[in-house]
């Protein structure tokens, strides 16, 4: 019996691993490609100072990108900013209205929800209103979920699951994150 093409599956990106996010927007240039239309909600990545979000304004139309969240790495240093702060609380319930809106448009063939599991793990958004969010989902709309730490009850709702495992890493040698590669 042949396979059917079918859409609306849960995939989900952890790990201690670079390439979460990576692989998320591979998929939407893939899906762009194809003329479907995509939404990425970044979750606690707040700024403008990420490259894809340049290029994919500029040239790829298909796919939206909306950054909500504080900026959490320090461009002078290159060093990540930890701890969770009221006006994270706030940015993350903003990410989730925003993702309420995106399911009730229904414009976006594929959802990214981008660091929505380590946002969920450190607290900036409490795991039983992203649960109820996930639950109004469309059953077609494909959702991504990427970051650290995915919770427990969002493995459960995944048909793919892909942890991204660090073997060794530059940034342990002092390299800081580079424009263009790391963000």
């Amino acid at each position: 019996m042949p396979c059917q093409e079918r859409w609306g599956f849960v995939q989900v990106y952890t790990g201690n691993g670079k390439g979460k996010t990576t692989a998320a927007l591979g998929i939407a240039l893939r899906a762009a490609a194809t003329n479907r239309h995509v939404a990425m909600v970044a979750f606690d990545k707040g700024g403008n100072d990420y490259s894809e979000r340049a290029i994919i304004a500029e040239r790829i139309p298909e796919i939206e990108i909306f950054a909500t969240g504080l900026d959490r790495i320090d461009r002078g240093t290159g060093r990540f900013r930890f701890g969770v702060t009221g006006e994270d609380r706030t940015e993350g319930e903003r990410g989730l209205r925003l993702v309420e809106r995106l399911f009730a448009e229904r414009r976006h063939e594929i959802i990214i929800l981008d660091e929505i599991n380590i946002a969920t793990t450190l607290g900036i958004l409490e795991e039983p209103d992203v649960l109820r969010v996930l639950e109004t989902r469309p059953s077609d709309i494909e959702l991504i979920l990427t970051g650290r730490e995915a919770p427990r009850s969002f493995l459960a709702l995944a048909d793919l699951i892909s942890e991204i495992h660090p073997v060794a890493h530059y940034f342990s040698r002092g390299t800081i994150a580079r424009k263009g590669i790391d963000y």
